[in-house]
Order: structure tokens, then sequence, then C-alpha cells
């Protein structure tokens, strides 16, 4: 929701390299992506939102040059790790055609743009909420045995890769918007809130066979585009409360994710520092190959995102050659 997603391409890669690998065999069997806008690769499409991005500009430089329900002019960064990992196709959304037979075999997108770790927070905007995601990936379950049989089914399960990216749209899709949230929570107390979702989601995953989880932290939240229009007051610059919100909540999610891999044998859990490689791009974008760090993808850096970016907000320009 709002930052110039070559940024956060390029920041979830830096975390990323330890998937890195050389040409040959993907490093895992699947790859499974639960979260919001970030990772979103279609799944709203087919819902009755207006959280949805499959028209132009959006993807107009992907790999088709057009449209698929990415929040982005091109790839998202889980397709970046995809590639990372040695797999030739992306996780199709659950909720796509595509999504059927031997596509099945190599990982699913079940995220869904404005959820997040406080189910609620989908239910606003009419999105699929993670507990609703984790019941598509059971349903999916099914579908793999079949297509795959059981004992290498759970081969699948266990093997592969769990990447969840939420949390940003409970803050300024939600909490700050949302004075029955804000007048009963602090925002200390939210984030308590939302850390019990996001260890009950990881102990169902876990439950259900995975076994290699990773999850991204916060963006400086305050940098975003939208936010500081909102809560910025006129000024251009980061909102500082909304980032010591963000900062908070990552020391949370850190502690809890070694807590979780404490109590659960077996778990590998990775925290994606996302925070402060964005920071360091926001705030010298010259020293990171960058001349614009506070406009979003489209239109003039302010509200723009959904259905608010369109080609009327966009320049036009020729697509950019693969």
């Amino acid at each position: 929701m709002g930052f110039p997603r070559d940024l956060l391409v390029t920041s979830f890669l830096v975390v990323m390299v330890f998937f890195t690998v050389a040409h040959g065999q993907p490093l895992v069997p699947a790859l499974y992506i639960f979260g919001d806008s970030v990772v979103d690769v279609g799944n709203n499409n087919n819902l009755s939102t207006l959280v949805k991005a499959n028209f132009l500009p959006y993807g107009r430089d992907f790999i088709t040059h057009s449209p698929t329900g990415r929040f982005c002019n091109g790839k998202l960064a889980t397709d970046f790790t995809a590639e990372n990992l040695g797999f030739t196709s992306y996780p199709p959304a659950y909720l796509s055609k595509e999504a059927k037979g031997k596509n099945l075999l190599t990982g699913v997108n079940f995220a869904s743009a404005a959820s997040g770790f406080y189910d609620r927070t989908a239910q606003l905007y009419r999105a699929i909420s993670l507990t609703q995601q984790l019941e598509n990936y059971k349903d999916y379950q099914k579908k793999l045995v079949r297509i795959a049989g059981k004992a290498n089914g759970s081969s699948i399960i266990s093997g592969s890769i769990y990447l969840i990216s939420a949390g940003s749209s409970d803050y300024v899709q939600n909490y700050y918007l949302n004075p029955l949230l804000n007048r009963r929570y602090s925002p200390d107390q939210f984030s308590n809130v939302l850390m019990e979702s996001f260890s009950t989601f990881t102990e169902n995953l876990y439950q259900l066979g995975a076994r290699k989880i990773g999850v991204t932290s916060l963006p400086p939240l305050g940098c975003l585009p939208a936010a500081i229009t909102l809560f910025g007051f006129g000024s251009n610059r980061c909102v500082e409360r909304l980032n010591t919100d963000a900062v908070a909540f990552n020391n949370k999610l850190n502690s809890t994710a070694q807590a979780l891999q404490s109590k659960l044998p077996g778990l590998t859990m990775v925290v994606f520092d996302i925070y402060q490689p964005l920071l360091g791009f926001i705030t010298n974008p010259s020293d990171n190959g960058f001349f614009e760090s506070r406009k979003a993808c489209c239109g003039t850096g302010t509200l723009e995102t959904s259905f608010l970016c369109n080609e009327r907000e966009f320049p036009s320009s020729p697509p950019k050659q693969h």
C-alpha cells in the first residue's frame, strides 16, 4: 500500500540471499505464500472488493506486459524469490484458473490484498483473512494428495518454504483509522493482539506440516506515501510515531519467532528485516541508485492505490523489455 515497489523488491532480496541457488533443480519442492497486497498475485481478482489490481497500469512491466492482480508494475519480491529458489514459474493465485493439476505441485499463493494478522482487517475490505487463507491451504493439501499421492504430498509439504507478509494493513488501513480499535488498544496493546494471531497462525501451519517458515517485518509505516498524506499534517516527511510503532512490533516479532522455534520441534523460522533496508533507501535514495523515495508507483504519491491508481494518473511510456 504505497511504497515504491522497486525498493520493496530490492530490500526483500537483500534479506533472502541465503535462498539463492545455482542453476539446476529448485532448492525446495514448493513455495507457499500467505499475506497481503505485497505478495498477492491475483486472488483479489475474484473477490467482491475494491482492493484490486487487475487493470493497467498495474502489470505493464510484467513479463506479459498485462495486469495480473499484482499490486506492482512488474514482478513482486516473491516472484524473484521463486526464481532465486530455482523455480521456472511462480506460485499461482489459489483462486485463479491456473491453480490446478501439476501447477499445484510447486506451490500456491494464498495471499489477499488488505488482509492482515487481525482477521477483521480483511473483513473490512472483503479480503481473504489469514484464517481463511489457512483453510484454503487445508483444501489445497487434499488436492495435492490426490495428485501426488500421500507419501509424496507429505514430503512436499514438509520440505517446502512458507512465506508470510502481513501487518501493514492492520495498522495503516485499520488501526490508525478505526476509533473502535485505537481507543480500545494502545499501539503496544494492539501489537500484542497481532502477535497472538501470528503465533496461532504459525502453530496451525506447523501442525499442517510446515517446517520452514519466513515472515517479513513491518516496513517503516510512517514513510508510506498514504501514511504521510493521512497522518503527516501537511508535512512531506515520514511520520515518526508510526515508525516507532513499527520498530516496537518488529522487536516483538523477532522474540515471538524465536519462542516459536524453541517451542516447535524441527521448525526453522526466519524473520526478514525489510525495515532497515527500506529506511536506508528512503533516507538516502541517491546513495542506493534511486532518485525517488516519496511517491508511490503511480500518481502523485498521496493515496493512489487500487482503483485510485489508473492510466489517467500514470504517464504513458513504452513497456520495458525483459
